[in-house]
């Protein structure tokens, strides 16, 4: 709601600040939150109102002032994070009233924005909610981490970690269209069910069975051509064991291994040089300048319905911690995400 204090308009804002640094696993005193006043925007930049919070695996590593890819989110300033919005007042001439906008603004009710640093949506074409999703980082990560990284080939296992959530159930559905075999590894029954009855993977693990390699060579006589991991740990060393020669590891998340006090240490590396597995890092950014060919392919099969997305939703910016931590403890089905209009 929009303030008069003299001659400059605010507007009352929700916050949740990140407070302390995580000492292990997330926890909801690592947050705050705080009730403030924003400034009008000035010119250049854009007034909007967030309705839709994305949560993400990578925040955790955020938290942390470990060396990383990205400088590391500041404390008492909201927590980092995508949003999508509508557009209250512009300075902007390319935005105007009304318009819907990606963003990154992060964990709070509204913002102020630089126009450069927003992108207008298309909610005829896909909800809003779409674009923190399946059109957004995660999808845009599944298409290049898959098919630049992994290159797979028609015929090659192709194996995911995590597959009933944003990025990973992405990769399975593309690598069935690109005529792979497509296993999954997934915590639980009802995760591995909906993966395979729904979204159409050939096989899954269950990852919590207590009995993880067996069951992976089960699912994987041929052993594994690539693997798309987003979890580490145990669940990477037992993949490890069933790598093909000359196989693909895209490393897209480490999941399992970012609250440990102290390193995991991966006992079957001996693989990678005998099997001469060729692994790499997964940051999308390094594909900036081609988001629009991801976005055009991953369009395409959702309209088509070659592309199943499922979303979990937290209603209220208050709840975005709790649901964090419920993403970081294996809790969601599909995307995450925060309503917050």
């Amino acid at each position: 709601m929009p303030m008069d204090q003299g001659d400059i308009t605010m507007t009352q804002n929700r916050q949740v600040l990140l407070v302390s640094r995580p000492q292990g696993p997330v926890t909801e005193q690592n947050f705050r939150i705080v009730d403030a006043l924003l400034r009008a925007p000035a010119d250049g930049e854009v007034l909007v109102r967030n309705e839709w919070l994305s949560l993400d695996p990578y925040m955790r590593g955020r938290m942390s002032d470990a060396k990383s890819y990205v400088p590391p989110a500041k404390l008492d300033e909201p927590m980092t994070g995508q949003t999508v919005g509508e557009v209250l007042e512009s300075r902007d001439a390319r935005f105007k009233p009304g318009d819907k906008v990606l963003t990154p603004l992060g964990w709070q009710s509204h913002g102020v924005a630089r126009g450069d640093d927003l992108v207008t949506i298309d909610v005829h074409r896909a909800p809003a909610s779409y674009y923190l999703g399946v059109l957004g980082m995660p999808g845009i990560t599944a298409w290049f981490g898959l098919f630049e990284i992994g290159q797979p080939k028609p015929g090659e296992p192709v194996i995911v970690s995590a597959a009933s959530v944003a990025v990973g159930s992405v990769i399975g559905q593309l690598a069935k269209i690109a005529g792979c075999r497509a296993v999954s590894m997934a915590g639980g029954k009802a995760k591995c069910e909906y993966v395979v009855d729904e979204l159409g993977f050939d096989a899954c693990v269950d990852h919590r069975a207590g009995h993880l390699y067996d069951d992976l060579r089960a699912a994987c006589p041929d052993g594994i051509d690539v693997d798309f991991e987003n979890v580490g740990g145990n669940v990477l060393d037992s993949a490890l064991r069933v790598m093909n020669l000359h196989s693909r590891i895209v490393l897209c998340g480490l999941i399992a291994e970012y609250s440990l006090t102290e390193p995991y240490l991966h006992r079957r590396l001996r693989s990678i040089l005998v099997n001469r597995i060729r692994m790499q890092g997964m940051i999308v950014f390094d594909w900036k300048d081609r988001y629009g060919e991801a976005l055009a392919g991953l369009a395409r099969y959702l309209a088509e319905g070659r592309l199943k997305y499922r979303e979990s939703i937290v209603d209220g910016l208050d709840n975005a911690p709790r649901a964090l931590i419920g993403l970081l403890n294996g809790e969601n089905f599909g995307k995450q995400l925060v309503r917050i209009a």
